[in-house]
């Protein structure tokens, strides 16, 4: 085989908030692709919405810089857990990985799953120990820990012998050696240029392994992914190779290269470069695009499978209709099944009952993420309580086993531990920074993560985070016992009253405000007791002839507590639901009528 001495690619790989998309800010602003009066901003590569409010990367993006006359195409993966499948299937594209790593927390659980995948691709591996700057930096213990990391994934000796580099992403510089004099990002791009092996190319007819799609509403779709060998020119034949043996042949329309965050428009790619091509109607990831004259098929891209499950419902509440443009059977199912083209990590099936499809996801974010994408396109659903996925396993259920590592202050460690082994959890591992900061690390079945976020965040005031990564399948431990109070739940129809609230906050604290449409079975509000309580929010002050005192008039109401979509998610029991909608997040009771769910409960 030979080389190509004028293309690099590779995947920047890390734990979530440790700088990737900062760097690559970074690398694409110093390589010139802008020019100098063009405002950019930051996380450039976050250009989705909910990317940017939620402060994460979720979709892997390509993009390119030219370097001393070599191209580096630059592949930018999401750091959260439950978007790693966006991480397996990109890396195909990729010789060589930057390794992000934060030089206070060190490599994280997400670390050593992004690691393990690269170095079983056998991938050049670039170490970079990235906020050198922080006051609290650890960088030698962190460099053992890295060292340790490599001695538990590595399977040949070579992947032992990493590149190491130390960088402040978000001023823009990086060195080989701490104490250096540095004003910019070269050492990377040099790093790379030296240590990432350029792409091997293999004499033949065209074959490219498709990894990723995207959509035009003038080109139609368009597919991502590398060139592994030969060539693919405009008005090109083609043939596509499914996962059922089943092949297609097309013309190609269009053939794109990368630089910046532009697609150029070329008129030939070759071996080696990662490109999109045009009118290739039927594609899939995992496909390969190949010439006619010789149609061999690629090794399919591999993904882990789900863990969470939860139903997606056409919506049936009193209020169906009224706030959402796509609210029907049809439209729902032909919107799952289409993110199925592009989220690889999820599963869709159709359920019995009309109207119903059961989604399965990598986590509860990872569907979260999905909901809040649908809403905000116009669809309006309903969504069950998560569920972890089981599986049969010679004759015995097993369950989902996940890693949790939480790092937070040292006095939260009783509060912690109690919540935890509630939820079946065990303790494996807890190490104390020396100043009153320590880092937990439990053993705990998916099931007993669903619904935890929220009473962590509030346990630990804030000061805690907390991350998971998947471990594997353990003999089924029994069910969680569920430690939610009851629900204050709305016994008419109508529009909530200030005198209605003022009676309801006695028995408990409310989600809605003044003035908000209600039904019969909307959960208004969190009771202290265990069992449910109906109340009337909709219920009006009586009038009469007698002069009421100006404090009785002026109620004074608590403030909502609104809850978020997440929180809702958590919230919810089995016999609940969350009403999705444009404009609104409700949550209500599978049975509306309070007379059906009493004859339901003493059956």
């Amino acid at each position: 085989m030979n080389c190509r001495d004028d293309v690099r690619n590779v995947a920047i790989i890390a734990h979530v908030d440790h700088g990737k998309t900062t760097l690559v800010d970074a690398m694409l602003k110093q390589s010139k692709v802008f020019r100098d009066n063009q405002v950019v901003g930051e996380l450039i590569m976050d250009s989705n919405t909910l990317e940017r409010e939620k402060g994460i990367t979720i979709m892997s993006k390509n993009t390119a810089v030219v370097y001393k006359g070599i191209k580096i195409n630059i592949v930018d993966t999401p750091g959260h857990a439950d978007f790693s499948g966006e991480v397996e299937r990109v890396m195909s594209m990729a010789d060589g990985c930057l390794l992000l790593v934060d030089s206070v927390e060190g490599p994280m659980p997400q670390t050593k799953f992004v690691l393990r995948h690269a170095l079983q691709g056998g991938l050049k591996i670039i170490v970079i120990i990235n906020k050198i700057d922080r006051k609290n930096a650890r960088i030698p213990e962190v460099i053992e820990l890295i060292q340790d990391m490599f001695l538990e994934l590595a399977t040949t000796s070579d992947q032992l012998d990493f590149e190491l580099l130390y960088a402040n992403a978000k001023e823009g510089f990086a060195m080989t050696e701490l104490g250096q004099q540095s004003k910019d990002i070269y050492p990377i791009f040099d790093c790379i240029l030296k240590n990432v092996p350029p792409p091997q190319v293999e004499s033949g007819p065209f074959q490219m392994l498709v990894s990723n799609l995207d959509y035009d509403s003038h080109k139609g779709k368009i597919a991502i992914g590398r060139i592994w060998r030969g060539k693919v020119a405009h008005r090109d034949h083609v043939v596509t190779m499914g996962v059922d043996g089943t092949s297609a042949e097309y013309e190609v329309a269009e053939v794109f290269t990368y630089l910046g965050l532009s697609r150029m428009k070329v008129e030939q790619a070759e071996a080696g470069d990662i490109v999109a091509v045009t009118g290739i109607k039927q594609v899939n990831i995992g496909d390969t695009i190949a010439s006619p004259e010789k149609q061999e098929a690629l090794q399919r891209i591999e993904i882990g499978e789900p863990t969470v499950e939860m139903a997606f419902i056409v919506n049936t509440s009193p209020f169906a209709g009224r706030e959402g443009l796509f609210c029907t059977t049809r439209q729902l199912r032909e919107r799952l099944y289409k993110e199925l083209d592009t989220n690889l990590s999820l599963k869709v099936e159709d359920m019995n009952g009309a109207g119903t499809f059961l989604v399965k996801g990598r986590g509860e974010l990872h569907l979260s993420v999905l909901i809040e994408t649908m809403r905000r396109e116009g669809y309006e659903f309903e969504i069950s309580k998560p569920k972890a996925i089981t599986k049969i396993i010679d004759g015995k259920t097993m369950e989902p086993i996940e890693a949790l590592t939480i790092d937070t202050s040292a006095e939260y460690i009783g509060v912690l531990t109690e919540m935890l082994s509630k939820r079946q959890a065990q303790l494996t591992d807890m190490n104390n920074d020396g100043s009153d900061n320590v880092r937990l690390v439990f053993q705990v079945p998916t099931k007993g993560l669903l619904g935890f976020r929220s009473p962590f965040l509030t346990s630990t005031r804030g000061e805690g985070i907390m991350n998971t990564t998947f471990l594997g399948y353990e003999p089924w431990r029994g069910e969680v016992v569920s430690t939610r109070s009851g629900a204050l739940v709305a016994s008419e129809r109508g529009v909530a009253t200030t005198y209605g609230l003022n009676k309801a906050q006695g028995r408990g604290v409310t989600f809605i405000e003044s003035g908000t449409q209600v039904y019969e079975g909307m959960i208004v509000g969190m009771s202290p007791r265990m069992q449910d309580i109906p109340v009337n929010v909709c219920r009006e002050k009586k009038k009469t002839n007698v002069r009421a005192s100006t404090s009785d008039i002026a109620v004074k109401l608590a403030p909502a507590l609104n809850l978020s979509l997440e929180q809702s998610i958590d919230f919810i029991n089995k016999d609940e639901l969350v009403e999705v909608t444009p404009k609104n997040i409700r949550l209500r009771k599978k049975i509306l009528l309070h007379s059906q769910r009493l004859r339901g409960s003493s059956a």
